[in-house]
């Protein structure tokens, strides 16, 4: 039998999500180490389309843990990813805080759950990351939350209730 073997610097976005997911299968049923996986992680995210789909993937789905959990050997491959993981973590907080708001109002309460799932999460890994880093990019995020655009629509942009949430969500880190 031909191992297959995967190039992650040329995986899709897509790809990357579901890589993810085999990795974080993987992992929950104690079939990869915490380590490997972190080695995986590593080399998945230094490209866009695997930092995307990493991120996409372990921040939205409700059945990975390893967010929740943030194994040490995860959070050492996070914090060595620097700003590119920062900016990105910051990115999905922003919108998932908005989105909590969206369906607050719409009274869509299993979505503004899964939003404040992924704001949890986010919040916890940015805890964990380089504060200087962290500090620089949610100060530039809070310049500029009023010319920031829905991530769907860049054209309409945040509400006041959305920004006051979002800045709320951003001062939850320093807690």
């Amino acid at each position: 039998m031909e191992k297959k073997t995967i190039n992650l610097k040329e995986t899709s976005f897509t790809q990357a999500i579901n890589i993810s997911a085999k990795w974080c299968k993987e992992w929950s049923e104690d079939l990869l180490s915490e380590e490997v996986l972190a080695d995986r992680i590593a080399e998945l995210i230094k490209t866009k389309n695997g930092l995307r789909g990493f991120f996409a993937y372990a921040l939205s789905d409700q059945n990975c843990y390893l967010l929740d959990k943030l194994p040490f050997s995860v959070i050492f491959k996070l914090q060595e990813g620097g700003k590119d993981i920062v900016e990105i973590v910051v990115k999905n907080l922003i919108m998932s805080s908005a989105q909590i708001v969206v369906h607050d109002k719409e009274n869509n309460l299993e979505y503004k759950s899964n939003s404040e799932s992924i704001s949890e999460r986010c919040k916890s890994i940015l805890r964990l990351l380089e504060t200087k880093s962290v500090t620089k990019t949610i100060n530039q995020i809070i310049e500029n939350l009023d010319n920031l655009g829905n991530s769907f629509d860049t054209f309409k942009k945040y509400d006041d209730e959305q920004k006051e949430f979002i800045k709320r969500q951003i001062f939850d880190i320093a807690q």
